[in-house]
């Protein structure tokens, strides 16, 4: 029997999944259960997405053939430049495809969550673009080291909620964006930032960013005569980037798949977000999944020193596929990410965000062989993480 990794009609997959959620969002998330793959499948909207992720993202975006690094680590490596899109993530993929999906069914009010402030910024960015009212949650602590970001969603013209529950990061945001949405169902179109929360938000969220897949495809098969590598590499909080880089190679067994979660301080401390390594089975934000508890069910706070990546679930597709041994995981801690990014600016002139570092960082615990093809997904640049990596350079 062939294993199955994408959702299934129940919304699972395997046994991580389902809509856990408050009575008063059952319409709401029924609703777009029962319209989404219509909507998206449509051909005026598929042509309105198209043109919008060519002619204002700036799709397709470039897989870069990495000279120094394959020199370095012995193999043929590639890097997706998913930090060359308008907005400077791939997080611009996703809130693309959900907003012309709000207006469709007729919301006027767009709220979201963000940790790093990417998909803050990508939020705020359409909705500016749709003429749409825009309400962005960030935790204090995020807010704080991230607010070159805060100032971009302002400008923009979004209103930035400080959170100040729990540790004041990502899974706090989240929380109150739920919040508002209960309070608000009626004209309230939530645009959740990765592959997490009921269903179909994981599957709805892979499928616009499988994008970045298809493009590999095309760009490997133009660039090596073969439209797939020997391992695809990318970093996980919730798991957008991953799925959307895994998503057209999740059954060809030719294809090895890394992802890097945030080890932080390390797997054997308490300063950790590495979900998949740490967590157990249980229910956040809607969704079965792993999750970061202690013995009686209370969540742990996660620290990671990237603010995207410190979370304490993990996307179900992800919790699938470690279960399932499709994809290996690997804890990255904060000084292996730092020393990535820092030896990808000197090797090849690219300034990735300490999420995306995480991903370079896995190289180093891989041994490749010299004709094998890895293609490593760059989530983001790191306009906004220069403050700690100044802090860094120069201690």
């Amino acid at each position: 029997m062939t294993m199955e990794y994408n959702v299934d009609e129940n919304g699972y997959y395997g046994t991580f999944g389902g809509a856990y959620i408050p009575e008063i969002l059952y319409a709401n998330v029924e609703t777009l259960r029962n319209n989404y793959l219509n909507i998206i499948s449509e051909e005026g909207f598929q042509k309105e997405l198209d043109t919008l992720m060519r002619d204002y993202v700036g799709r397709p975006s470039p897989l870069y053939y990495a000279r120094r690094l394959s020199e370095k680590y012995g193999a043929k490596i590639y890097l997706k430049r998913e930090d060359l899109n308008h907005t400077g993530a791939h997080k611009i993929n996703n809130t693309l495809g959900q907003i012309l999906l709000a207006r469709r069914m007729g919301k006027t009010r767009i709220i979201a969550e963000t940790g790093a402030g990417q998909h803050g910024v990508a939020t705020a960015t359409v909705c500016a673009l749709m003429n749409m009212q825009c309400i962005v949650y960030m935790g204090e602590t995020d807010i704080r080291r991230q607010h070159l970001n805060v100032q971009k969603m302002q400008m923009l013209g979004a209103e930035v909620r400080s959170v100040t529950s729990g540790n004041k990061t990502l899974k706090d945001a989240t929380n109150e964006a739920i919040r508002d949405w209960c309070c608000n169902p009626s004209d309230t179109y939530y645009i959740i930032g990765s592959t997490v929360g009921p269903h179909p938000y994981p599957d709805m969220v892979a499928r616009l960013q499988s994008i970045i897949s298809r493009e590999i495809k095309r760009q490997l098969f133009s660039q090596q005569g073969r439209d797939y590598p020997d391992y695809l590499v990318a970093c996980v909080g919730g798991g957008s980037n991953a799925a959307g880089t895994f998503y057209e190679y999740l059954r060809d067994d030719r294809v090895k798949l890394v992802a890097a979660e945030a080890a932080g301080l390390g797997i054997d401390t308490d300063q950790s977000a590495a979900t998949i390594h740490l967590g157990r089975k249980g229910i956040i934000h809607g969704s079965r999944t792993l999750v970061m508890q202690t013995e009686d069910g209370q969540i742990t706070e996660p620290y990671s020193i990237s603010a995207g990546l410190d979370y304490p679930g993990i996307g179900p597709l992800h919790a699938h596929l470690a279960a399932t041994h499709r994809a290996e995981v690997l804890a990255v801690t904060d000084r292996q990410a730092v020393d990535a990014a820092f030896e990808l600016t000197r090797l090849e002139g690219i300034i990735p965000a300490l999420e995306s570092a995480h991903a370079l960082a896995a190289l180093g615990c891989k041994k490749f062989r010299p004709e094998e093809v890895v293609v490593v997904t760059v989530s983001g640049r790191g306009d906004k993480d220069m403050e700690t990596y100044v802090k860094l350079f120069n201690r």
